[in-house]
C-alpha cells in the first residue's frame, strides 16, 4: 500500500481542514431532518429514473442540503463512482446479496477505488461494494492495492453493507464513520486510513495472510482511530489484527470473537519501532481461539474501565447524536 506523495499532501491539507473545523453540513427535508426529501430509482433493466448509479448521482444538485435517497434495484453494476461535493445522499439496495457495485481498477491506490465518497453526510444500506482485481487471487502473483470503497467525508453510516477485496479493500480515510452489521473481506491491510470510526456487529472475513487494519493516526492530538465492538473475525490464513501504518496508530477491539486466523503476536510494529508507547492497540474482553493474549507483543495496551468507556459509539463519534437523526 504505497500512496503517492502528492496524495499524502492532499490528505494532510484535508486533515488540517477537517480537524480544525470539525464540520459537516446539516441535512434537511421539507418536513423532518431525518426523512428523505425524494427518492431517485436506478435499474439496469429499465423502468426507473436511471440505468446507472453515476447518472443518478449526477442528477443531484451540487449545493444539495436535503436527504435524497437513491434506491438501486438488484443487479451487478460495473461502475467506478466518485461523489465529491454532493452531501446528504442515502444509497440503498434491496440487499447486499443481490445489489453489487464492482470494478477492477488497480493502476494506483488512488485510481483503483470502485466507490469514492468525499462528501459529508452519506448513508449506504444493503449494498456490496467490491473491487474485482485480485479476486480470486492467482497463485504466485503478488497482489497490489485495489480499493473497493473510500470514505473521505464526515458523518458517514453504513448498514448491512459488504466490502469485498483482497489488498486495501476499505479505505476508511477521514471523518467520523459508523459501520453496523457489515461484512468486510480481504487479506492485506484491508481496513486502512485515518478515519475516526466504530465498527459494530461486523463480520471480518480473512482470505489470506497480512493485516486486518493499517490505521494511520499521525499525532496524539488526532482524534482518529478504529473501534471494533462485538465483531467476528474468521476466515482462512493468518493475519495481524493491526499494522502500525503511522506512529500513533490506534485500534481497539471490544467484546469480539477471534477465530484462529489471528497471529499469536496480534500486532505488528512494521517500521514504527520507537513509537511503541505512542501506538494504542488493545483488546478488551475478546473471546475465541485467536483471542489468547499470552503471546501478544509486550507493547499492546491494557485499558482501564474509564478508557474503555471513551471508545463507546456515543463517546467516540456520536457526541452530537447524529447517528439517531439519520433517515
Amino acid at each position: 500500500m504505497k500512496i503517492p506523495f502528492k496524495i499524502l499532501v492532499l490528505i494532510f491539507i484535508y486533515e488540517l481542514y477537517y480537524f480544525s473545523l470539525s464540520t459537516a453540513v446539516e441535512c434537511k427535508s421539507s418536513s423532518d431532518s431525518s426523512k428523505v426529501a425524494y427518492t431517485i430509482t436506478v435499474s439496469k433493466t429499465g423502468g426507473a429514473n436511471f440505468t446507472t448509479i453515476m447518472a443518478a448521482v449526477n442528477s443531484i444538485p451540487t449545493t444539495n442540503n436535503q436527504w435524497i435517497k437513491i434506491f438501486i434495484s438488484p443487479g451487478i453494476y460495473q461502475e467506478q463512482i466518485k461523489i465529491y461535493t454532493k452531501s446528504c445522499i442515502v444509497l440503498e439496495g434491496q440487499d447486499r446479496s443481490t445489489t453489487t457495485i464492482t470494478y477492477g481498477a488497480h493502476a494506483t491506490t488512488e485510481e483503483s477505488i470502485t466507490f469514492d465518497v468525499y462528501a459529508d453526510n452519506f448513508v449506504a444500506k444493503g449494498i456490496t461494494f467490491a473491487n474485482s482485481y485480485n479476486r480470486p487471487l492467482t497463485p504466485y502473483v503478488k497482489p497490489i492495492p485495489a480499493v473497493a470503497f473510500r470514505a473521505l467525508g464526515d458523518k458517514h453510516a453504513y448498514f448491512s453493507c459488504a466490502f469485498e477485496g483482497y489488498q486495501d479493500t476499505l479505505w476508511d480515510d477521514q471523518g467520523r464513520h459508523y459501520f453496523s452489521s457489515c461484512y468486510i473481506e480481504g487479506a492485506v491491510d484491508f481496513i486502512f486510513g485515518n478515519g475516526q470510526s466504530v465498527y459494530e456487529g461486523c463480520q471480518i472475513n480473512v482470505v489470506g495472510g497480512g493485516s486486518i487494519t493499517a490505521q494511520s493516526r499521525t499525532s496524539a492530538q488526532n482524534p482518529s482511530g478504529y473501534v471494533f465492538n462485538k465483531c467476528n473475525i474468521s476466515g482462512t490464513g493468518l493475519v495481524f489484527i493491526g499494522r502500525a501504518y503511522r506512529a500513533y496508530s490506534r485500534v481497539i477491539f471490544i467484546n469480539s470473537y477471534f477465530a484462529n486466523v489471528v497471529d499469536p503476536q496480534g500486532w505488528f510494529i512494521w517500521d514504527q519501532t520507537g513509537h511503541e508507547n505512542d501506538i494504542i492497540y488493545a483488546e478488551v474482553q475478546c473471546k475465541g481461539p485467536g483471542a489468547d493474549t499470552s503471546k501478544r507483543v509486550p507493547w499492546a495496551k491494557k485499558l482501564s474501565d474509564y478508557e474503555v468507556q471513551q471508545y463507546s459509539t456515543k463517546a467516540f463519534i456520536d457526541q452530537e447524536g447524529w447517528i439517531s437523526k439519520l433517515p
